[in-house]
């Protein structure tokens, strides 16, 4: 989580939380890119900031010729690898026209272009039993106030047998304060505590939004989609990896999951 000049947490319900993470996501994602982009690579399908990539989990198990769903996109890293090193058809889609118009950049520029398309994952503008699989590394789930009517949307455009997998911050990095030392190590807050943490300018108008679910929260969400619980994959910190991103750093990835990863597949 980003930390603003007015942050805490209070309510904050679907509309203020899409007009806020639409105008934030516009505003940061040439600078998110900079920041980033080395580390999520241009090509790259990375499930977290653990590191692991879907090379390395296989968790989607795409073929050549699927026809794959990206929600919450970012740039189209993840559609982009999917495009170039499996063959299959994917398409890129977010709520912000700033971090498409980087992955358009970014398409250009490496001359993989899955195409790209602005929506909201909260009703997605595709047919019912459109794709054999949907998936989002870190989007959409903790940025939206309803998060089981993202599960029932996948669900909904899945085809019979088709997956779901979807990566968020682990539910219990809630309890934590968002710090990647060592005092980011005592819990502090309630984990049973779903109140969104708001971020709001002067006028008290909210700027950034991110939502919290416990554990339990997010399996009934997906079984109330009629979504199989496959898996949950809780990658532990690799050793290699010295990166600090926000609260995410090897301090803390020794000792508390940072991501949790939901396999889910249509019954």
């Amino acid at each position: 989580m980003p930390v603003g000049d007015a942050a805490g947490r209070r309510t904050a319900d679907t509309d203020e939380t899409q007009a806020a993470n639409r105008a934030w996501w516009d505003g940061e994602a040439a600078e998110y890119y900079t920041e980033h982009g080395a580390f999520l690579g241009d090509d790259e399908f990375v499930w977290g900031p653990e590191g692991w990539t879907e090379e390395m989990l296989d968790l989607l198990r795409a073929t050549r010729g699927q026809r794959i769903l990206e929600i919450g996109a970012g740039a189209g890293q993840c559609a982009r690898w999917l495009q170039r090193h499996v063959g299959a058809s994917v398409v890129a889609t977010d709520l912000s026209l700033g971090m498409l118009a980087v992955g358009r950049a970014v398409s250009e520029r490496t001359g993989t272009a899955p195409p790209l398309l602005q929506c909201d994952a909260l009703a997605l503008p595709f047919g019912d039993a459109s794709f054999d699989t949907v998936f989002t590394a870190y989007g959409v789930v903790p940025f939206v106030a309803d998060s089981a009517a993202v599960m029932r949307e996948a669900a909904r455009v899945l085809r019979p047998g088709g997956r779901f997998v979807f990566s968020t911050t682990h539910p219990v990095r809630w309890a934590f304060p968002d710090d990647p030392t060592e005092a980011g190590l005592t819990a502090r807050l309630s984990y049973f505590d779903r109140t969104p943490y708001v971020e709001a300018d002067a006028d008290g108008r909210a700027t950034y939004v991110e939502h919290h679910r416990t554990m339990g929260d997010r399996v009934r969400e997906v079984v109330a989609a009629g979504l199989v619980l496959e898996d949950v994959v809780e990658p532990e910190w690799p050793e290699d990896n010295t990166e600090t991103w926000g609260g995410w750093s090897p301090t803390r990835g020794a000792l508390i999951p940072g991501t949790a990863i939901f396999v889910c597949r249509r019954g």
